[in-house]
């Protein structure tokens, strides 16, 4: 039976993939509300890749898939609590059912960097209600782990193809290959027991925009999931 369950959502200019870590640093106060409710909570929240063609009450609006983001530290930048950083890793994929809109529009002269600026946004909380939420939230159905093997000669294969690539849009510049096997070495990516993990990190090193890894994400199945990792690393 598939499982759904209502979420956070954050909307950025990435892609996360499951199991992989992401450092974020919180300066919106939307985005600070959103935290305080996770540590309140099981520290969960779905990040999406934004949709640049849709908004939701004038904020950026997320793709449909994404991936739930848990929580694994949380602290204070400076003293004046504007800021907040955030360690988080990624675990399942989802995919947004239903869009739970913030109850606080975009305002006009929004302004999410300075004092002034958040106390103007936290009057707008106030007048609207303090439990009201200014993040957009959704209920999500979780997508399966693609449960299937990834053979050596086709993790080899796909090595191949990201050298191959990094060398030719380096051009004129020369890129000898013994280099990229340290960039590999620096992200754990030299093994010969390779798994979906080590696909969605070879993907991030060959995408110069986060769009290029939203159709990897997307990915059911592993055949699919190659064919777009090749796409990606085939020169055009």
């Amino acid at each position: 039976m598939t499982e759904t369950k209502t979420i956070p959502i954050f909307p950025l200019d990435l892609v996360l993939f499951p199991r992989q870590e992401l450092p974020l640093r919180i300066f919106e106060p939307r985005y600070k509300q959103l935290v305080d409710d996770c540590m309140l909570g099981d520290g969960q929240f779905g990040v999406c890749l934004i949709d640049q063609n849709n908004t939701i009450n004038g904020w950026n609006a997320p793709k449909t898939i994404g991936t739930i983001a848990k929580i694994s530290k949380c602290e204070d930048v400076e003293l004046d609590g504007l800021q907040l950083h955030i360690e988080t890793i990624g675990r399942n994929k989802f995919k947004i059912k239903k869009i739970i809109p913030p109850s606080l529009a975009l305002p006009e002269n929004y302004d999410p960097y300075t004092v002034e600026g958040h106390k103007a946004i936290s009057d707008m909380l106030e007048k609207i209600g303090t439990d009201a939420k200014m993040y957009i939230r959704a209920e999500v159905e979780l997508i399966p782990e693609i449960d299937e093997d990834l053979s050596l000669d086709k993790w080899q294969n796909l090595v191949k193809m990201w050298k191959n690539k990094i060398i030719t849009q380096a051009q004129p510049q020369v890129v000898e290959p013994h280099a990229l096997d340290h960039v590999l070495e620096q992200y754990y990516l030299t093994t010969d027991l390779p798994t979906i993990d080590y696909v969605y990190s070879l993907s991030a090193l060959g995408a110069k925009d986060p769009n290029d890894l939203q159709p990897i994400l997307e990915s059911d199945t592993i055949d699919e999931l190659l064919q777009k990792v090749e796409e990606l690393m085939t020169v055009k």
